[in-house]
């Protein structure tokens, strides 16, 4: 109980920090920039996942 109180508390702690240099000039840039490259990577992965997908489905001759 005492550990997931810590983990409880520590992610209070984070998202307490975070929004707090999110306001920022430079905390919002830097979660911008955080945002598109995650948007990027979640896009590039699904990408991949519907062409191996397509490959997956395509009959072999």
């Amino acid at each position: 109980m005492k550990t997931f109180l810590a983990l409880v508390f520590g992610v209070v702690l984070g998202f307490v920090a975070a929004h707090q240099f999110n306001r920022t000039e430079q905390g919002h840039r830097f979660f911008s920039d955080l945002d598109a490259k995650a948007r990027e990577f979640g896009a590039a992965v699904a990408d991949g996942y519907h062409a191996r997908e397509a490959e997956l489905r395509t009959p072999e001759a």
